[in-house]
């Protein structure tokens, strides 16, 4: 199992970013690699909440972790330490056994030099069965929508 790590710069506040990891529609728009569309079906914001995200290619395939056209995780929220950190506990819904097992995703987010938003992502005990180069595409094209959602968003009120 390997341990992926991300890093962004926002143009935001820690504040705005924090909730727009645990808001239920900014994270529909945002974690989704391009190519799919995103539907979350349970999101428990608060720590020991339960989520449940299906993911779902737009053109025929079989490549779906879960059914040949979706990639479904489930998961919790282990940690929630306001707009510092979020630590989730992540598996895949799925029955081959190179994709299984419980991966650990954590947030940290810090004030940037010269203003915004330092935001690292760790992706831990990732499964064999996971190409490291599409795990890699597709966090920078989710944390690319997050930078782009994050920095165009409404006034403070909204993510």
């Amino acid at each position: 199992m390997s341990v992926d790590r991300w890093t962004r710069t926002l143009r935001a506040t820690r504040s705005r970013v924090y909730r727009a990891l645990l808001d239920p529609d900014a994270v529909q728009q945002w974690m989704v690699p391009n190519g799919m569309t995103s539907r979350v079906e349970r999101f428990e914001a608060r720590e020991g909440g339960a989520f449940r995200i299906s993911l779902t290619y737009e053109v025929p395939t079989t490549a779906g972790k879960t059914t040949a056209q979706t990639d479904t995780f489930q998961g919790r929220f282990v940690s929630l330490v306001p707009d510092t950190e979020i630590v989730e506990a992540v598996e895949f819904e799925t029955d081959d056994p190179l994709m299984q097992g419980e991966m650990t995703i954590t947030y940290r987010l810090a004030d940037a030099p010269g203003g915004g938003t330092e935001l690292e992502a760790v992706h831990d005990d990732v499964p064999p069965g996971v190409s490291p180069a599409d795990n890699d595409l597709g966090w920078n094209i989710s944390l690319d929508k997050l930078t782009q959602l994050v920095e165009a968003g409404p006034s403070e009120s909204g993510a």
